[in-house]
């Protein structure tokens, strides 16, 4: 999976996806992030790459051009990339959710995503180059970069190669709709709290009864809206 990122600020996508799982996967060459200045594609000399809106109002816009000419590059750059798809990283979007991260990381090659700044992008960008908008909630940011990496982080650990197994994804919250059942390690005696003798018992048809079991009362307790239909579709 090839990613792509259009910001004003690329170290700060570099610095975020650069440690951990997603580094060491970009170094095996399980998955590739590049982060895109929008500021090195203006045509004005001073690299401006904001305006203020028609029609009045506060703030600044991102204009269309400078983004346009660096998807342009990004196209250029990645002619073996044929299953493309262009995220706008918006409030206005649909909720990010396990089930989409899924579906992203099975049906495309290369994910561009745009990270708006100060009052948002001039639209018309977004109906020329962007397949999607997505949210990562219902808030509002200062920009668009770190939405970016956690929707960066939530896909590519689905790609064959980032994670060891994929049991480490396959049997974690929100995966079958539920969350995940509590967990344990030593020691076994913690402040008077100890582990539930299942998990030692070595019975691993019973372990597995109880995770589930757990699992649900889980979340019944903490996140009852999963129940039913699913998460959450907006």
């Amino acid at each position: 999976m090839r990613f792509d990122i259009m910001t004003l600020f690329p170290e700060l996508v570099k610095t975020v996806l650069g440690e951990s799982i997603i580094g060491r996967a970009q170094a095996a060459g399980a998955i590739s992030v590049n982060a895109w200045n929008i500021r090195d594609y203006s045509n004005n000399k001073h690299r401006r790459v904001d305006d203020t809106p028609y029609g009045g109002g506060f703030g600044m816009l991102m204009a269309a051009p400078p983004i346009r000419n660096c998807y342009d590059a990004i196209v250029a750059d990645s002619p073996e990339c044929e299953r493309r798809h262009v995220i706008y990283m918006s409030p206005k979007g649909r909720v990010l959710n396990q089930k989409r991260a899924t579906e992203l990381s099975a049906e495309y090659d290369q994910i561009i995503i745009l990270c708006g700044h100060y009052e948002g992008v001039d639209c018309r960008i977004i109906e020329e180059i962007v397949d999607e908008e997505i949210s990562i909630g219902d808030f509002v940011l200062t920009g668009g970069e770190i939405p970016a990496c956690i929707l960066v982080d939530c896909v590519s650990r689905l790609c064959e190669g980032v994670l060891s197994d994929p049991e480490c994804f396959s049997r974690e919250s929100l995966t079958d709709g539920l969350l995940e059942y509590p967990q344990y390690t030593r020691p076994y005696d913690y402040h008077g709290m100890k582990v539930p003798d299942i998990l030692i018992s070595g019975h691993h048809a019973n372990i597995d009864k109880w995770r589930a079991e757990q699992a649900l009362r889980e979340t019944l307790e903490k996140r009852p809206d999963l129940i039913g239909g699913g998460e959450e579709e907006t």
